[in-house]
């Protein structure tokens, strides 16, 4: 596993515009497996604020992400997964249905069995338009502390399974930790440079039967550095 320290931080690292899973994303990478079709859309772009104050919700977001790290299920199987009764799993469904972040997949399942899967690999936001919007702040607020809770669990997945990875995987993760003196413009600059990298990767060198990898890219100042 290749670390790269930069300044005084230590040799660990980890989502304007907000792309990954769910939001913007210093680079690094984790190994999962998708273990079915990818979404068929690449982004969605939210501008509706209620879509986002919906998405917000920590099982819409669970949901979310498991359909798309996972590929299709249904309400009952992931309700086993998630720890959550059918009932539920199955009315959040239809709520992330109805502002296009899922839908039932054509042909399969029953009335009682219903095959969903995620519309778009990933979301997008501009949080500037979002501030603009009466309680803007609030939803990008408790998003922002919703990822960072899920970057903290993916890290600590990561953490868990290091020692049963492969040792070929092994060398080819990576944790990296970079700090430089930049204004704000210049910021959004270099997180879209980084941005357009991994989507170029992405369009351009996935490879069909391979382990689903996570890059995280996050950029932001801190008035303390914590030790």
């Amino acid at each position: 596993m290749s670390a790269r320290v930069g300044d005084r931080n230590s040799a660990l690292a980890r989502t304007g515009t907000c792309k990954g899973p769910f939001a913007k994303k210093p680079l690094q990478f984790i190994v999962g497996v998708m273990t079915g079709a990818p979404p068929p859309g690449e982004a969605i772009d939210v501008r509706d604020l209620r879509a986002l104050r919906a998405l917000a919700h920590p099982l819409r977001m669970s949901l979310l992400g498991a359909l798309r790290s996972d590929g299709p299920s249904t309400a009952s199987r992931l309700a086993e997964r998630l720890g959550e009764s059918s009932g539920a799993t199955s009315y959040h469904l239809r709520q992330l249905a109805g502002f296009g972040f899922v839908e039932e997949l054509p042909g399969e399942g029953t009335g009682r069995e219903r095959w969903w899967r995620a519309m778009h690999r990933s979301t997008r936001w501009d949080t500037d338009e979002l501030l603009d919007q009466p309680g803007g702040r609030e939803v990008v607020d408790e998003l922002t502390d919703r990822i960072v809770a899920h970057q903290r669990r993916m890290l600590a997945a990561f953490a868990a399974e290091r020692e049963s990875t492969d040792e070929e995987w092994r060398a080819a993760a990576s944790l990296n930790d970079w700090a430089l003196r930049l204004s704000p413009a210049r910021a959004r600059e270099l997180i879209g440079e980084l941005n357009d990298v991994v989507q170029r990767w992405r369009d351009e060198h996935e490879e069909d039967g391979q382990p689903l990898v996570h890059v995280l890219l996050d950029l932001f100042p801190l008035r303390s550095y914590p030790l």
